[in-house]
């Protein structure tokens, strides 16, 4: 399978996160089950700004661990026969915020599924600005569509 260069419309198309809540706007390469990369813009005008903090507006440590999620999720919903189905977050473990995100900037994102196996990815992203480090997380996705096949409680 090659490598994939996804506009908003075709994220729309891969992936269930609407506006407001969509927290990427281009994947840069989607290497199907294996990683992807790309960047969210940050305007001025982004809801969360507006609320966190008025006075200091940074974007909030959890939408930054979104915008890897979202990312990472792409690399899973670009396999054959996952386009558009619903993923979740199932965990979270070391957490890094290290720069403030702030407006007028671009948060870019790098992804790495490290394993997917029934349903499960084990997956780790990191956030820059201008090649700084402003966050990392690893984390366990779900693909519940998947997951389904291999329940052993029916």
């Amino acid at each position: 399978m090659k490598n994939l260069i996804l506009d908003k419309k075709a994220i729309l198309e891969f992936q269930q996160n609407r506006p407001p809540y969509l927290m990427i706007d281009h994947a840069t390469e989607v290497v199907p089950g294996v990683s992807s990369r790309g960047y969210k813009d940050l305007k001025k005008d982004e809801w969360f700004f507006e609320v966190h903090w008025p006075n200091d507006p940074n974007m909030p440590g959890m939408l930054q661990i979104e915008a890897l999620v979202q990312m990472s999720s792409l690399a899973i919903l670009t396999l054959p026969n996952n386009k558009g189905k619903i993923m979740y977050l199932a965990s979270s473990n070391n957490l890094k915020f290290i720069k403030k995100v702030i407006p007028n900037s671009r948060l870019t994102i790098e992804t790495k599924i490290k394993s997917f196996k029934r349903g499960i990815a084990m997956c780790d992203g990191i956030g820059m600005i201008k090649n700084d480090l402003v966050c990392k997380a690893e984390f366990t996705l779900i693909l519940p569509d998947q997951l389904k096949k291999y329940n052993l409680n029916k």
